[in-house]
């Protein structure tokens, strides 16, 4: 499989995605919000793009959907329920489907959270090709997307105990927008302690880009808080900002929690 991670440059610093079958250069773009900017590097790179899929039906990752579309003549698809959210979807996605570009397989994960109609992609790799996860606004590299706009903290715990904390450390993740450097902020506030945390930050610090970074799960179970649900640093600051007796939070209660506390960090 052939990526192309464009990063837009918004208030929002939103990414879209290239996906292309190395064999027929047929491409997929993942919430093509600059339209401009993805037709223009998809003709540079001579990729064809017959699918937009979008992973979710926030104005950020749909805005571009039309103008691609016009130019390209692609397919649209997205969650089957948020079909109604979308205009002119012309396939609803459910769990378990597959998306098929030229040679290249993705699989349909339906993961509730951010809103209650999201999807992410899933490549299960190659033999020389680790595998991927395109994951819009569900996993941040070092963070977790809002579940204040329209979603359910609750729900995205659920998400990430069956779908996302199972996947294989060596996943490589491609998130919807970033907020790695912020993340990471957040992590070492509730986990002052973390080596792995500190030592990515200090990278960044010193010139390393965000932009063209990518992370894997396994990084994420070291630097992301919300995978390190039961490290003592952790649960006892959830305790303390939360006013709540330690010994009565879980992982779910822990991770809602820190949703909360990073709304307003």
């Amino acid at each position: 499989m052939l990526i192309r991670q464009i990063p837009i440059r918004n208030a929002l610093s939103n990414y879209m995605y290239l996906l292309a079958c190395e064999e027929t250069l047929e491409a997929i773009a993942i919430d093509p919000l600059d339209h401009a900017l993805c037709l223009k590097v998809a003709e540079e790179l001579g990729w064809s793009i017959k699918t937009v899929a979008n992973t979710h039906h926030h104005h950020d990752h749909i805005g571009g959907n039309e103008p691609v579309i016009a130019a390209t003549g692609a397919e649209l698809v997205a969650h089957v329920e948020a079909m109604q959210a979308i205009p002119n979807v012309d396939r609803g996605l459910q769990a378990g489907d597959t998306l098929k570009c030229g040679e290249l397989n993705l699989k349909v994960m339906d993961t509730p959270g951010h809103t209650m109609s999201h999807i992410c992609l899933y490549f299960s790799g190659a033999e020389s090709e680790s595998p991927a996860l395109f994951c819009g606004d569900t996993l941040f590299n070092a963070g977790i997307g809002r579940c204040d706009l329209g979603g359910a903290p609750e729900l995205m715990h659920q998400t990430f105990v069956e779908q996302i904390f199972p996947l294989a450390d060596d996943v490589r993740v491609f998130p919807g927008h970033d907020y790695i450097e912020n993340n990471l902020g957040f992590t070492l506030d509730r986990e002052p302690d973390n080596q792995s945390a500190q030592s990515l930050r200090a990278e960044f610090k010193a010139g390393l880009s965000a932009e063209s970074y990518v992370s894997t799960i396994g990084l994420e179970r070291e630097i992301n808080v919300f995978f390190r649900l039961d490290q003592a640093q952790v649960r006892t600051g959830i305790a303390v900002s939360l006013n709540t007796d330690e010994r009565e939070l879980d992982d779910q209660s822990t991770f809602v929690g820190l949703r909360r506390l990073r709304d307003e960090w």
